[in-house]
């Protein structure tokens, strides 16, 4: 790529969209988006889900409402340049979205993270300040199947200021898998899912693992008390694990 002019860099390779199988499985939460996970852990409201400089980010800072009272499991993908920004909906249901301008004039940069992921091989959540300020739209699906909402958060880096979502229709049917918006150049998406009475959410990667969009599982999905037997997509059945 290094060959290639920038404006193939911009109208070819960062705006593509390639086809790829998608599941429809509604034993698992799917990506949301393509990219390296940053974290994944169960969280208070309050309590941080990471630490940057000594200032704790929370679900209520990353949602942006202070009357935020559920706890949930979050998990940060990271997309970088290269990956692919089309963003698709983990798990079916009704979608509605609230955009949120950053607080600071200009959105802060994602760089110091991507470079560290890129160039370093490894993950450094000192320099996540833009957690705390950046554009954010957050998405709110009703899944009816579950009894509940949860989020898709998607952040936007600082030479961007736009979230595009694909359709401007508020609480629409959404089929998991689908194809709702984008975010132009790096960014970052959270997957927030309230933690329920009827269910466990397991995850299914390690910290720093890759996963793809609308292909690749993050929660599996437990009845609590079941003893049913779980399948990986497109694979074998396999018994429940905690």
């Amino acid at each position: 790529m290094r060959a290639k002019p920038l404006t193939w860099l911009s109208d070819e390779h960062f705006f593509r969209d390639p086809f790829r199988p998608t599941y429809q499985d509604t034993a698992f939460f799917f990506a949301p988006a393509d990219g390296i996970i940053l974290y994944q852990k169960t969280v208070e409201p309050d309590e941080p889900i990471v630490e940057i400089k000594g200032r704790y980010y929370s679900l209520r800072d990353a949602l942006r409402d202070a009357a935020y009272d559920r706890p949930s499991l979050v998990i940060g993908i990271f997309m970088t340049f290269f990956d692919v920004h089309v963003n698709r909906i983990p798990f079916p249901g009704r979608l509605s979205y609230r955009e949120v301008e950053p607080l600071d004039t200009h959105n802060h940069p994602l760089l110091a993270v991507e470079k560290g992921i890129l160039d370093e091989l490894h993950i450094n959540l000192e320099s996540a300040g833009y957690l705390h300020q950046n554009q954010r739209v957050v998405n709110r699906v009703d899944a009816s199947e579950l009894d509940q909402s949860y989020y898709v958060l998607q952040i936007a880096d600082y030479d961007v200021d736009s979230i595009i979502p694909f359709q401007l229709k508020q609480n629409r049917p959404c089929n998991q898998g689908e194809r709702f918006s984008q975010i132009r150049f790096g960014s970052q998406v959270d997957l927030i899912v309230p933690l329920s009475d009827r269910f466990d959410f397991v995850p299914t990667n390690e910290t720093s693992m890759h996963v793809q969009a609308g292909v690749d599982p993050v929660i599996r999905i437990v009845e609590k008390g079941s003893s049913r037997i779980a399948r990986e997509p497109g694979g074998d059945p396999w018994p429940n694990r905690s």
